[in-house]
């Protein structure tokens, strides 16, 4: 599909280099105090209904995956609704994860206007490279698992200082912003939304990383620059992220039980 011709936000490619999947978000401004204490509950409808569409977006991946394996490419029906459940899965994490006080509209397609929006640029797709997907997309599936699942783990401190400052501070948006970005980019490769594997969790080098043509309105992530403070949060993210993920190994050894003692009666 063309990208002058898709429907879904997807902008010109600068000649030369990777269609990266990006992510539009503006600056941090003010946000409304009792939206974000109470944001979480606002966006229950929503979980319902991103629950209910993964469940069918299963089966429109499996589907996807077969014709990209046969013609090496995803029909455009196919890769519209993925882009479009790609694109609505994003709004709401931003709105969750408190990048924006805009709640995100009840609708697939992006709104114009709403200040996050996913950019794409269809490409066609190696067979080879379809064929293993998952296998080829598991270190990037874990990296961002363990980024996103670090960040959820001190989202109550984030939350907090949030409600008290009215606005998220730089350092602690750019490494929200960052993590929600990777984890967007390794959904796209995993829906066979692009070719390119996912990269650059810790930022863009420079603006032409950020290539997918020009910004238009305000994005404080593309590209995405991340100063000192920002990556050291994000390190913390991943390493928290791990701490859970092995915190969780050892009480799983823990509760497994182990073979009972035969007593002298012949029961446990």
């Amino acid at each position: 599909m063309a990208a002058s011709s898709s429907p879904y936000g997807a902008v010109p490619l600068v000649p030369g280099a990777e269609p990266l999947p990006e992510l539009d978000v503006p600056p941090p401004g003010r946000q409304s105090r009792f939206t974000v204490l109470v944001r979480l509950l606002l966006l229950l409808p929503h979980a319902v209904i991103l629950a209910l569409l993964s469940a069918a977006m299963l089966f429109v991946t499996a589907a996807a995956w077969c014709t990209a394996l046969l013609f090496g490419r995803v029909p455009d029906p196919l890769e519209r609704l993925l882009a479009e459940y790609l694109g609505y899965e994003t709004r709401v994490n931003a709105a969750a994860m408190l990048l924006t006080d805009r709640y995100p509209p009840f609708q697939l397609t992006a709104t114009p206007g709403y200040p996050v929006q996913v950019r794409l640029r269809s490409t066609a797709q190696n067979r080879l490279a379809v064929l293993f997907r998952l296998p080829l997309a598991l270190p990037a599936l874990v990296l961002g698992a363990l980024a996103l699942a670090g960040w959820w783990a001190v989202s109550c401190v984030t939350w907090l200082v949030v409600l008290v400052l009215g606005r998220m501070p730089q350092p602690l948006f750019e490494a929200t912003a960052a993590v929600l970005r990777y984890r967007m980019r390794v959904a796209a490769y995993v829906l066979l939304l692009t070719s390119s594997y996912p990269k650059r969790l810790f930022g863009d080098q420079a603006a032409p990383d950020a290539v997918l043509g020009t910004v238009r309105g305000s994005s404080a992530t593309r590209p995405l620059f991340l100063g000192g403070t920002a990556k050291v949060l994000l390190g913390a993210f991943v390493a928290a992220g791990l701490l859970g993920w092995g915190g969780n190994a050892l009480l799983a050894d823990d509760a497994t039980p182990t073979e009972a003692t035969p007593s002298v009666f012949g029961t446990p």
